[in-house]
């Protein structure tokens, strides 16, 4: 009998370890050193941003100059206008500037995917990337512009993201005011 307790345990903790030691690191997964701007007509996962729809979606342009529009993974910010089934919030402007402020600066980045690449409007969902290796989807949650929303199967960064909305949440900021 203590030798099934013994097992057990053994199971457990290397479920564990396996399990942590699985988990993504959100910044430093797309940092390689490229100069996003050079590598764009090479490089098929370097976009240009194009326009900013609202604090998780974005128009860009492909190194054909064909323009996508993007749906940021595991987040969800607040309606810059009524659309669909959800409506105008009135920190949705913020989230908008923000998001603008942040790809003006960074005009390339680098998107990736996760097991879905369409969302049921045909935008395509993405994990966006500044040059310096910094998740955009993330620093939205961070810093209080969205908040976290995973919808399976698309959920590789739902724990980083997780752990971001409870440290926007306990500073305070954004949303969290």
């Amino acid at each position: 009998m203590i030798f099934q307790f013994i097992k057990l345990g053994f199971i457990l903790v290397s479920f564990l370890f396996i399990r942590c030691d699985s988990r993504p690191a959100s910044r430093l997964t797309a940092f390689d050193g490229r100069d996003f701007e050079k590598s764009m007509h090479q490089d098929s996962d370097i976009f240009q941003t194009d326009k900013i729809v609202d604090g998780d979606t974005f128009w860009v342009l492909n190194q054909t100059g064909q323009k996508l529009k993007v749906r940021l993974i595991g987040i969800d910010a607040p309606e810059t206008r009524n659309a669909f089934k959800k409506r105008k919030h009135p920190f949705g402007l913020a989230s908008k500037e923000y998001l603008d402020d942040m790809l003006t600066q960074n005009p390339y980045i680098k998107l990736t995917f996760d097991v879905d690449s369409l969302d049921q409007y045909g935008r395509t969902l993405a994990y966006a990337y500044l040059s310096d290796g910094t998740m955009i989807n993330e620093q939205l949650i961070r810093n209080g512009y969205a908040v976290l929303m995973t919808v399976p199967p698309n959920i590789m960064f739902e724990e980083i993201f997780y752990d971001a909305q409870q440290t926007a949440r306990a500073n305070k900021v954004g949303l969290w005011k």
